[in-house]
């Protein structure tokens, strides 16, 4: 899309600037595996072990935001139950966000940073946190056993504390595109998140495709009607679940309206208990291929992800969702 053009979505024509000049051309990978990725697969657990080598090689690859784990409930996300103990076993390599989806588990986060601190840490165990809250109500309630309203009342007090302590906090929306359980869902609703979300103190906005339904029409109309309502598109970032093979194509839409931040899973791990038939994200290696022939930077290296890629699916025994992954390594062997 040249500079200065209209884009027409349905019978509308947006009048949009592409920003790539001013932005540059490197694009932040935010790498979910270790979290999204593993949270859902079936017991028996993922080894800590494998997880700590899991991260060793995402920051070999030269990943320096990777979502390492979650604080919750460890009865009811059985593979995060270890989530502490791969936090404080990792070295200060890169930026290791963790999820926390309340009051509760903030303080089970702080609890151990203090017990790091005085047992003699000398860096930070992290220095990000994630929250999370539904775009939509019927996934709210089936998610979090609660109401969009409550979940959101909830967070600011988290976010408060967070910063209170020196983390930044990064926000998660989800169903940005449809609701299993309700349909497709108004972009004013994610607006109306996203834009209290950031008034909280969130510095970045993940919009998450749970279901895998977005087009590239549909994300470039959401993302105009955050623009038009003020957000400041620097803080939003794309969450793509590959269920329908749409996440690369609608990707390549945002990029030349200014998408600047990408969340993706190495081998494509991941999926939804929510969310029945949704597969799991867009596949790391296809979104950092496709940008390098793009003329893209991400700082990646895409020989040492095919290889972790490779590496994980052989590991846990799961097929590896990446086709970039897949062909690069069958023209090796």
């Amino acid at each position: 899309i040249p500079p200065s053009t209209s884009v027409m979505i349905g019978h509308r024509a947006y009048s949009q600037t592409t920003p790539d000049a001013s932005r540059g051309r490197f694009i932040r990978i935010v790498e979910v595996s270790p979290r999204d990725g593993l949270q859902n697969l079936p017991l028996p657990a993922v080894p800590t072990q494998t997880k700590l080598d899991l991260i060793a090689k995402l920051t070999d690859a030269g990943l320096r935001n990777i979502e390492v784990g979650s604080f919750v409930r460890p009865d009811r996300v059985v593979q995060m139950a270890d989530s502490p103990v791969v936090l404080r076993s990792l070295p200060p390599a890169a930026h290791y966000p963790v999820l926390v989806p309340n009051a509760r588990w903030l303080d089970e986060l702080l609890a151990l940073e203090d017990k790091h601190q005085a047992e003699g840490g000398k860096e930070r165990l992290t220095d990000e946190i994630a929250v999370f809250v539904s775009a939509t109500e019927p996934f709210s309630l089936a998610n979090n056993n609660a109401s969009r309203d409550k979940v959101m009342d909830g967070l600011k007090g988290v976010i408060d504390k967070a910063h209170s302590r020196g983390y930044r906090v990064r926000g998660y929306v989800s169903c940005v595109m449809t609701d299993p359980f309700a349909g497709p869902t108004d972009p004013n609703e994610v607006v109306g998140v996203s834009r209290r979300l950031l008034e909280m103190g969130c510095y970045e906005i993940s919009l998450g495709d749970t279901t895998g339904e977005g087009n590239p029409d549909q994300w470039r109309r959401l993302w105009f009607a955050l623009q038009e309502s003020g957000i400041d598109t620097n803080k939003l970032a794309a969450h793509c679940h590959d269920t329908f093979a749409m996440s690369l194509p609608s990707l390549l839409a945002l990029l030349p309206l200014g998408l600047r931040t990408i969340d993706s899973s190495l081998a494509g791990l991941g999926g939804c208990p929510y969310s029945p038939g949704a597969t799991g994200n867009v596949p790391t290696e296809d979104v950092v291929y496709m940008l390098h022939k793009m003329g893209y930077e991400t700082g990646v290296d895409l020989e040492k992800l095919v290889e972790a890629g490779d590496w994980l699916s052989r590991t846990l025994a799961v097929k590896n969702e990446s086709r970039v992954g897949r062909a690069i390594h069958a023209r090796r062997v």
